[in-house]
């Protein structure tokens, strides 16, 4: 299974040139699952849809932005059918913060999780709490059902945050632990692999342009008592630089070759 996380920055920054390079590449990596953020859903306009074509299922997040740029949210697609769709709202202001729990009719019993917490960088609190939230829904589903479980997004956190150390293994939150293996981390070690880069991407906003860059789009595999369920064969990033001048995002995105042990 290939699957990918890619935040699409919506509408913005020269969308027509952007579609044509997403587009182009989605085309090439053939991915089987795709979880995307700052997707647009609109009564007209299905952003996911006019990248992927009608090959896939869908879920979309119902609880979109209604400011800023209305209807962005969070989206899964999947090559295979997808059976229950559960939302998790997430929300502690304006910014639409949630996750789509879905399960995926895979070869194995399969649930997708497109976490997308609040992003802003002084609120690791709220991403924490966000964090726990969205782990004890989903220890509740594959406690009944054993599913396997890869859950990914743009977690607005750095590898070290307390909210990435919980979802790791590393840090105890609100008396919960859980245990997600890093498909980067399996692949590359402590290479830094960041997915957000001021320093060289010119579709980050100017208020950005001073800070570090860092890695904060992710894509875990969750633990049972012996390690990850599922193997990671290779993690990339991908849209990590431009096509003839033009990048896809503010975000590199990441594909993952997942197998059955």
């Amino acid at each position: 299974m290939r699957v990918i996380t890619q935040n699409l920055l919506g509408r913005q920054q020269d969308w027509a040139s952007r579609r044509s390079v997403l587009r182009a590449g989605l085309g090439e990596l053939e991915p089987d699952v795709v979880l995307f953020q700052e997707s647009i859903v609109t009564d007209d306009y299905d952003q996911v849809r006019d990248l992927l074509g009608d090959d896939y299922h869908v879920a979309h997040q119902t609880n979109r932005a209604t400011v800023g740029e209305v209807g962005s949210g969070i989206s899964v697609a999947s090559r295979w059918p997808l059976g229950a769709v559960r939302e998790i709202d997430l929300r502690t202001g304006d910014f639409p913060a949630g996750a789509l729990v879905v399960d995926v009719l895979w070869d194995r019993p399969l649930l997708v999780v497109n976490h997308k917490p609040s992003w802003p960088t002084e609120v690791e609190y709220e991403r924490g709490t966000q964090a726990v939230a969205t782990a004890r829904f989903v220890e509740e589903i594959v406690g009944r059902t054993g599913q396997h479980v890869i859950l990914g997004g743009d977690l607005d956190a750095v590898p070290d945050a307390a909210s990435i150390r919980f979802w790791r293994g590393l840090g105890v939150l609100d008396g919960t632990s859980v245990s997600y293996r890093d498909a980067w981390e399996l692949a590359h070690g402590t290479d830094p692999g960041a997915t957000f880069a001021p320093s060289a991407n010119p579709l980050v906003e100017p208020a950005w342009r001073d800070d570090l860059d860092r890695r904060i789009d992710y894509l875990f595999i969750r633990c049972d008592r012996r390690g990850p369920t599922l193997r990671v064969a290779e993690c990339e990033r991908i849209f990590a630089g431009a096509v003839a001048g033009v990048w896809g995002s503010d975000h590199f995105g990441l594909l993952a070759r997942v197998e059955i042990p």
